[in-house]
């Protein structure tokens, strides 16, 4: 049975298909938990608090080929509520693959790198490229504009890329000298 038809059977109330639609997207809310939570469990709470939401709330669910989509939404919007809570914001250890943008930095960098975005980009960058969604998914899934989706997921990673090669430039070397002095001899 494809994801589509489980989520149409648990929309209509199939508890079954609903247990089989979780289970199959149970990876994902899991790393988008640890994502956000950087506790394993943590993520493992969060991934039951969501299955309850999202079983009471599956009735809402109006497009059944984005039931991922909307989990993935809803774990998302449950984390986020959480490190409000704690009132810290910190994101997976990932490295994203951006052209232009070397993956040779350490996650730290990376992290830092992603609390220059605001929010919504940094919401953005990691739907599109730790999930891998479409472009055309995160419009819907944001009642966005795909053109304003891709304006903006453009400006974000041209945001990293400038990040990091500004920190690219101010590499220092074991020994405190910059990395370009030790190449020309300095």
């Amino acid at each position: 049975m494809t994801e589509i038809e489980l989520a149409e059977k648990a929309i209509r109330g199939d508890d079954q298909a609903f247990l089989q639609l979780i289970s199959e997207n149970k990876e994902a809310l899991y790393r988008t938990a640890l994502a956000y939570l950087k506790n394993e469990e943590d993520a493992l709470d969060a991934v039951q608090e969501v299955t309850m939401r999202a079983y009471e709330k599956i009735k809402t669910l109006r497009m059944p080929e984005y039931a991922k989509t909307w989990l993935i939404r809803i774990m998302m919007n449950h984390c986020r509520d959480i490190l409000q809570r704690r009132k810290r914001y910190v994101l997976e250890e990932t490295v994203f693959d951006m052209e232009g943008i070397s993956d040779d930095f350490t996650y730290l960098e990376v992290e830092e790198a992603l609390r220059h975005l605001s929010e919504n980009d940094r919401q953005l960058v990691h739907l599109k490229y730790l999930h891998d969604i479409k472009i055309k998914d995160i419009a819907d899934m944001t009642s966005t504009p795909e053109g304003t989706v891709k304006t903006r997921l453009y400006k974000a990673v041209k945001s990293l890329r400038l990040f990091f090669e500004g920190k690219e430039e101010n590499r220092l070397d074991g020994r405190g000298k910059k990395i370009e002095e030790v190449e020309r001899g300095n």
